[in-house]
């Protein structure tokens, strides 16, 4: 099982939303390179970045800082965040991150995704987020009539190497993650299925160890707020 600690990165600095919005953020004090080294100290292997900024604007704002991350820990990360064009995938695979998340860019273009799995083998990841069983996409701000399985099955051939699925009303709750709903994701993905969202618990690391073709879970607000400890969740990995 792959724990993937997250630093969502806003205006430089680590910060947790609740829900996707943008309005409702906790901002935290020790910067995202920091956030990192402390992770990488702990003995954790994967990291997953959002640049929030980037999910607004569609460019790399951040990259500076994720260039930075990745130089510095060896980390296999992941990134995600605004990723419209293949210039930025190369931008980000040049840098040294393991995979790129695609997301709002890739529903709304399958040909997009389709190309770049082709031209970056083994680097694309597809951010499904969800909310009532509907993708949404740019950032989360808009709805989609497109149903998440449906979508799935469409693209399940492309050649993605990893798929990231993530609730969004669960997300930066801690109510724990939606599992029955992960669970139907990664029975028909080709590819291993990543867990985000509400995660709170080592119960919920436990749980998602359980589950056919889930490589993952991503922890984000209860490791920020201390309800999850870096001791206790690197004996889950």
């Amino acid at each position: 099982m792959k724990i993937f600690p997250a630093i969502d990165i806003k205006d430089k600095k680590c910060v947790r939303l609740v829900k996707g919005d943008f309005d409702n953020k906790t901002e935290y004090e020790m910067s995202p390179i920091e956030q990192a080294g402390k992770y990488k100290d702990h003995g954790f292997k994967n990291l997953h970045i959002v640049d929030l900024d980037g999910a607004l604007t569609g460019e790399t704002v951040n990259l500076d800082i994720i260039q930075d991350i990745v130089g510095k820990f060896d980390l296999k990360v992941e990134v995600g965040g605004g990723i419209r064009n293949s210039d930025s995938i190369q931008k980000y695979i040049e840098a040294g991150v393991d995979k790129v998340i695609l997301g709002s860019a890739a529903i709304k273009d399958k040909k997009f995704l389709k190309e770049s799995c082709e031209k970056f083998p083994n680097k694309i990841a597809l951010s499904l987020d969800a909310k009532d069983g509907y993708l949404s996409v740019s950032g989360w701000k808009e709805n989609s009539n497109i149903l998440t399985l449906d979508y799935l099955m469409e693209v399940n051939n492309f050649g993605l190497s990893r798929v990231i699925y993530t609730d969004i009303n669960r997300d930066g709750t801690k109510k724990g993650p939606n599992f029955e709903k992960a669970k139907k994701l990664a029975d028909i993905s080709n590819c291993p299925v990543v867990i985000s969202g509400g995660v709170s618990s080592l119960d919920d690391i436990k749980n998602a160890k359980t589950l056919k073709n889930i490589e993952g879970i991503i922890v984000g607000k209860a490791l920020y707020d201390n309800d999850l400890k870096l001791e206790d969740l690197i004996n889950e990995i």
